[in-house]
């Protein structure tokens, strides 16, 4: 199975010899005509004894090099080579040629001064110009190539007694360095373009392997959904592979997926459920679609392909499908109502095959389902670029912990009436890939695929102890930031627990945030979370205050101790910002609770909810996040805190 890092190695490597030896005929060529060009066209009985013999064994070298070209694209490129091998055997060639350069060129400084050395001068740094793109697929010898080539020899001229030639050892070895930079450069450009190319073959042969798998599955049961009387998987592969292989004509696949239905399998039971699937089917059924082409492909995803059909028409048919699928269903005691996300995928215009043509309509639901549930979305490409994006982004988070790419920084919270230091928000910071992803990127796809418990508890661990190494009479404490996925955690309170006891912080001294999101949630569990992280002296906030689902009745039974204001109003002060955080404080003051205000960027903007009686403020006025380095300098500048 491919996946694993040392797989990805190897294909990296043989992609790498591939460029290596795609290169090498011309480099060899040139190579030749260089050398033999700098020994045969000037004469000097100093040197002439010399530069035959060193011609002899370049010309020696290079024909062996060429041969082993010629072996490699005769009897290995076509083949599944040993990569690391071939590239070893390249580089056991390419080196050896840039020292006899580097040799010839030092000869000539000590031996000659005049327009044979100044020829030889360019001719070389032409050499080591070409040699950062030829050899880029090698990144120690593309270097080493560039450098070796002029830094020699230029030092040799540095050495000698006459202006002219140090202002040339100046020039080469100036220009030695920038060889050696753009080589560099050129190396991981090339090398990073390599790991994409194979990344992507890594993700999309996982991809068939799944398919694979799946397609077993199918071919193991019955035609018949039992819950619903609609063809399965199995039978409706059959008959939309049939449909492929006897058209030449445009048709639609239709995956459609129920909006609001694992709440009612949830609350209400799966009883309930399967009576929504079964009217789901007999709405299908009653909407004048071949049911040889329809099928519930699982769950409450169902599956429809209409022959003879277009973009338009097809988006047109799932509207009217979206409107009958949203009507109410009446059940025994109650009246339910579900929705429904379809996603469009056109043959041939967006697939071929029947599983690519499913998984393209999948891939159109799912991102109008993140988008805009209950309605219809059409596949295109830049679905499926952003789908391998996530997956290749769920795949890192997966070992971000373990690669160290996760850190912390910290942001200051200081007291609105004199700007002393209270407090330090803790923020996570991923740099995967030489690239920093944003937190508003990653935590939704951690919390999507089950990633956020375990990244979450590394936060909170890490937080602590950072915490716990400032001065406790100091009273600053630390803010981190928990998603209410992690606050639905039966186990959550125990990772806390773990968090301070490991650390030693007090737990007064750990404040903990949680998005206004918590609103939409289960409050009667999440209440008893709150209240048992209070009773160890945890002070509970929510963030991004009024943003979207706050609810007075609800504030009061959460009864959390502080309220973050979000960045958005504070921006908007200007106009009906003001207002909105004169409401927020009005609400505070009377549910007694404390207000943090985010994202300050202006003295004018501090005084201003000061004067509101907002009692601390965070944001880039004051300090922007700071490494964790950068914190007891900070610290050190701070002469009295109060307590948060």
């Amino acid at each position: 199975m491919i996946g694993s890092a040392p797989e990805l190695n190897k294909y990296m490597q043989r992609d790498a010899a591939i460029l290596l030896y795609g290169n090498a005929v011309s480099g060899i060529l040139i190579s030749i005509l260089a050398s033999s060009f700098l020994a045969f066209a000037f004469h000097d009985p100093l040197t002439d004894s010399f530069k035959q013999i060193w011609w002899l064994v370049m010309t020696f070298l290079l024909v062996i090099r060429g041969i082993d070209v010629i072996w490699w694209k005769v009897k290995l490129q076509n083949t599944k080579f040993d990569g690391k091998h071939a590239v070893n055997r390249f580089i056991a060639g390419a080196n050896p040629t840039a020292v006899l350069w580097s040799v010839y060129l030092v000869y000539l400084t000590i031996y000659n001064n005049g327009i044979e050395l100044t020829t030889t001068i360019i001719v070389v740094a032409a050499m080591a110009g070409g040699s950062a793109t030829v050899l880029a697929a090698h990144k120690p010898t593309a270097m080493f190539y560039a450098f070796i080539l002029l830094a020699p020899g230029s030092i040799g001229l540095l050495a000698s007694g006459e202006y002219s030639l140090k202002l040339l050892g100046i020039l080469g070895f100036a220009f030695s360095i920038v060889m050696l930079i753009i080589s560099k450069k050129s190396a991981e450009f090339t090398l990073h373009t390599l790991y994409l190319r194979n990344e992507n073959t890594v993700l999309l042969h996982r991809m068939e392997e799944k398919v694979e798998q799946r397609t077993r599955k199918i071919y193991e049961l019955s035609n018949l959904d039992p819950l619903t009387g609609l063809y399965n998987r199995t039978a409706f592969l059959n008959h939309l592979k049939s449909v492929i292989s006897n058209t030449d004509k445009t048709f639609a696949l239709l995956f459609i997926d129920l909006d609001g239905f694992k709440k009612i399998n949830d609350s209400i039971g799966h009883q309930a459920g399967d009576q929504i699937l079964r009217k789901t089917a007999e709405r299908l059924k009653q909407s004048e679609l071949d049911t040889q082409l329809l099928c519930r492909w699982g769950g409450d995803e169902f599956l429809i392909a209409l022959e003879n059909t277009g973009k338009v028409e097809a988006i047109g048919k799932s509207v009217q499908l979206i409107a009958r699928l949203s009507e109410p269903h009446n059940t025994e005691n109650s009246v339910l109502s579900v929705g429904a996300t379809i996603g469009i995928a056109l043959y041939p215009e967006h697939a071929v095959t029947e599983d690519h043509l499913i998984q393209s309509a999948d891939m159109a639901m799912y991102y109008q389902k993140k988008q805009a549930p209950s309605s219809v979305g059409v596949f295109s490409e830049q679905m499926e670029k952003l789908y391998f994006h996530e997956l290749r982004m769920k795949d890192g988070l997966t070992k971000a912990i373990e690669k160290q790419q996760l850190r912390l920084v910290f942001q200051p919270l200081v007291l609105s009436i004199n700007h002393q230091l209270v407090s330090f928000e803790a923020l996570l910071r991923w740099q995967f890939d030489d690239e920093n992803i944003p937190p508003d990127v990653f935590i939704p796809i951690a919390e999507q695929y089950g990633l956020i418990h375990q990244i979450g508890a590394w936060v909170l661990k890490n937080a602590c102890l950072e915490a716990s190494s400032w001065d406790v009479e100091l009273g600053i404490s630390v803010c981190v930031n928990v998603s209410v996925i992690q606050l639905n955690d039966e186990c959550f309170i125990d990772v806390v627990d773990d968090a301070l006891s490991n650390s030693g912080l007090p737990a007064e001294l750990l404040h903990i945030e949680i998005t206004e999101s918590v609103f939409e949630s289960d409050t009667g569990f999440l209440s008893h979370q709150i209240k048992s992280l209070q009773a160890r002296g945890i002070k509970v906030s929510i963030d991004d205050f009024g943003t979207g689902y706050s609810s007075l009745s609800v504030m009061q039974d959460l009864a959390v101790n502080i309220v973050k204001i979000d960045r958005s109003f504070v921006n908007k002060m200007n106009s009906n910002g003001y207002a909105i955080i004169s409401a927020i404080m009005n609400i505070a003051s009377s549910l007694d609770f404390l207000v943090v205000a985010e994202g300050v960027e202006t003295e004018e903007q501090a005084k201003e909810l000061s004067s509101l009686g907002v009692h601390f403020l965070q944001g880039y006025y004051f300090s922007k996040p700071m490494e964790v380095a950068n914190i007891s300098n900070f610290l050190s500048k701070k002469i009295e805190v109060n307590e948060y």
